[in-house]
């Protein structure tokens, strides 16, 4: 059974940094790509970053660029979404998911439950 473990979310002042954490079980978690994704209220939900199973090909969104880095541990079967410079507009559920190709392509085929992440101004 795959399971995705998100955590780090919280409460934030705008400026302020996060790192929310994913971790996974039930597969070999180096042979997937992961993305970060986040949706907030009345808004589709959008791939925020993405990284290939080997960590050598990223992708981050336009949105982010600059401020959120994604990174793997492939021996804690962990991905990470470092999120600085937070602004009010970064407030959303984010998730992780577990799936396929990179970059802006990034496919979710399973998914964590979610984590808030509210940015105050």
């Amino acid at each position: 059974q795959v399971q995705l473990v998100e955590s780090g979310g919280g409460l934030v002042q705008a400026g302020g940094s996060l790192r929310l954490s994913c971790a996974a079980s039930g597969l070999t978690f180096s042979r997937y790509a992961m993305g970060w994704f986040r949706q907030a209220p009345g808004k589709e939900r959008e791939l925020v970053a993405a990284i290939s199973w080997s960590a050598g090909t990223t992708y981050s969104s336009d949105s982010v660029k600059g401020r959120f880095t994604i990174s793997r541990d492939n021996v804690k079967n962990t991905v990470y979404l470092q999120m600085n410079s937070l602004e009010p507009e970064d407030t959303a559920v984010y998730y992780c998911a577990l799936g396929r190709g990179a970059g802006r392509d990034f496919k979710g085929d399973y998914w964590g439950q979610g984590t808030q992440v509210t940015v105050s101004s």
